[in-house]
């Protein structure tokens, strides 16, 4: 059994991590027994934590609003994680409003940090270069993505203005389930009691949110789990372009050029079937000329003519004179 510090900061943590905690599950995570449970939570409330219990068969413990968790201490891994987590954060540009943020806290966090850990963060600012990304990009409001979070944390009902993917401006009511990045594009998976079905939702199209104050249904999502129901849902998009080229490659040789982007099927003679899906055509041409081997494309048919004309493009900046510097 752990000592009972750090099974404060452990409980402390859970408490934090989600709205309420059956009397059961705190014990089966602490691995202690319910009695131990119920000295733990006295040992918080002594230290000024306000713990609220239910009685009952379904009893159990929240975390009273309002409470503040002592300071964070973390082991090596930990800090370690949290440096290049906010370091990605700085990077990614996928979450507007919280890039100054970042910077400060990341500052703080290293400052704090012992010497053997602040230069394995510095070592990764020194030796990451940042890249646009060649795919459709799009960034969300921070406020946005950390009440959404938390709606579906806490199991709260939310409204909001949503503009479809044809322009149409919609108010939604949604039970949130869970938040998906992909790419980079984050989605919210709920079920919408505006169409009586579960649906995705795109976060940079969702404004005007809010809270109505009611408590969202637990529901089965039919899915292995929502970022596979998100993946579904982008890939029978009508506006997507279904590729299919086929690679004179080994599928793991093809893997290693292009990443983890689209599909890839072993064919007999060494080559490989390509399947990704794309809003943009620029995007395939950009995997197939990565894969650094001949190909044929099998669909859909204007990717052939999309590559023709990159081809020619190429082709006239090649042959074009020389001068001998800009104009």
């Amino acid at each position: 059994m752990s000592s009972p510090g750090t099974r404060s900061l452990r409980l402390l943590s859970l408490l934090q991590s989600r709205r309420y905690w059956t009397g059961a599950e705190l014990a089966e995570r602490l691995e202690v027994t319910d009695r131990t449970l119920r000295r733990d939570i006295d040992r918080l409330r002594a230290l000024g934590y306000p713990v609220e219990a239910r009685r009952g068969v379904a009893g159990g413990y929240q975390l009273a609003a309002g409470a503040v968790l002592p300071p964070l201490v973390l082991d090596d891994d930990e800090a370690v994680a949290i440096g290049v987590g906010l370091h990605s954060a700085i990077q990614a540009g996928t979450v507007v409003g919280i890039e100054e943020s970042s910077v400060r806290a990341l500052s703080k966090v290293v400052h704090v940090m012992p010497p053997r850990l602040r230069r394995r963060i510095d070592a990764l600012a020194a030796m990451t270069i940042p890249a646009p990304w060649p795919g459709p990009t799009a960034s969300v409001n921070a406020d946005v993505l950390v009440s959404l979070a938390q709606a579906c944390r806490d199991g709260d009902r939310v409204e909001f203005a949503y503009t479809t993917h044809d322009g149409a401006q919609t108010t939604r009511q949604v039970d949130p389930y869970r938040l998906v990045l992909l790419g980079r594009r984050w989605y919210l998976v709920a079920y919408d009691l505006t169409r009586f079905d579960w649906r995705t939702f795109r976060l940079d199209r969702l404004t005007e949110l809010r809270t109505t104050g009611a408590h969202a249904v637990p529901r089965h999502l039919p899915a292995g789990d929502a970022a596979e129901f998100v993946r579904a849902g982008i890939e029978n998009l009508p506006s997507r372009h279904h590729v299919e080229v086929r690679i004179h490659a080994p599928a793991a040789a093809v893997r290693e050029r292009i990443g983890p982007w689209g599909t890839l099927e072993e064919l007999a003679g060494g080559r490989c079937l390509l399947r990704m899906t794309s809003d943009s055509l620029d995007w395939p041409t950009l995997m197939v000329g990565n894969a650094e081997a001949e190909f044929e494309v099998l669909a859909p048919p204007a990717l052939s003519a999309h590559l023709r004309a990159w081809g020619d493009r190429f082709g006239r900046a090649v042959d074009a004179p020389r001068s001998a510097g800009p104009e």
